[in-house]
């Protein structure tokens, strides 16, 4: 059966780095990025217009290259949280967390008893058609399956202890955009309160045992913030590596040829 590589070298204490996947709809894309070196990508359903069909081909892609899939559902429910589970997500991405009942509840969905409250709908490519007993893969799913929780609100923050201290997250993980909105400085990533805030959240997730993460816009962002202890990183999505790594070889070779086209217009 499949094993979570990313949660199991975050377990080992290591730190791993990730891409979103929010407009590309090709499995290839999964592939590129594993081959890249990345150790997980999350499939953005919360912004990106996937169907089913798309992730799970996705999510097929991802374990046959060795890299993490996770998924951020669009709202907490129990349909779509079990529903990409059992098409082989090996986890969760929880957005817009602020009401520790919900979360409690969210979380048991990921589960199966008696951890959870998870309906077995395991489908036998899912498991790589391993003939184990049912109460194998669940005790191997249950070991397998990362609960990643989004704090994207002033709120949120506020209520991170309380959030953090029930138990069963994985990783907490900081959405900086709606964060910075909710700071009423949107798109101000560096604001001295909201740098202060998130430093504060990585101590408290230190404390309470749970791994602090950060989906950060660019390298630049998410280098910070791995200096400054967060040990899930994400940097940026697939279409904006795409775009600034097509400016840069665009703009390296026209600065080739600029003396020459300058030249070239003097003599005629």
């Amino acid at each position: 059966m499949r094993f979570n590589h990313a949660l199991q070298k975050l377990r080992r204490g290591e730190t791993v780095f990730g891409c979103a996947i929010q407009c590309y709809r090709s499995p290839a894309i999964v592939k590129t990025l594993a081959a890249a070196g990345f150790d997980y990508v999350f499939i953005d359903l919360e912004h990106g217009g996937f169907d089913v069909e798309t992730v799970q081909d996705m999510i097929e892609t991802a374990a046959a290259s060795g890299i993490t899939p996770l998924v951020r559902v669009g709202e907490l429910l129990y349909s779509l949280v079990a529903r990409f589970l059992d098409v082989g997500a090996q986890g969760i991405v929880l957005p817009r967390v602020e009401d520790p009942l919900r979360l409690r509840e969210a979380l048991r969905w990921m589960k199966f008893p008696p951890e959870g409250c998870r309906g077995f709908g395991v489908l036998p490519p899912m498991v790589d058609f391993a003939p184990q007993s049912m109460a194998a893969i669940m005790d191997h799913m249950n070991r397998n399956t990362m609960a990643v929780v989004q704090f994207e609100s002033v709120v949120a923050l506020e209520r991170a202890e309380e959030l953090l201290a029930g138990g069963g997250v994985d990783v907490a993980m900081i959405g900086p955009a709606d964060l910075s909105v909710s700071f009423g400085a949107p798109g101000e990533f560096s604001h001295p309160r909201m740098v202060e805030a998130i430093r504060r959240f990585v101590q408290q997730c230190e404390r309470a045992g749970v791994t602090p993460g950060i989906h950060c816009r660019d390298a630049e962002q998410a280098q910070f913030w791995v200096q400054q202890g967060m040990r899930f990183v994400g940097a940026g999505g697939e279409h904006r590596l795409l775009l600034e790594r097509a400016r840069q070889v665009v703009n390296e070779l026209r600065d080739l040829v600029k003396p020459a086209g300058v030249l070239g217009r003097a003599d005629t």
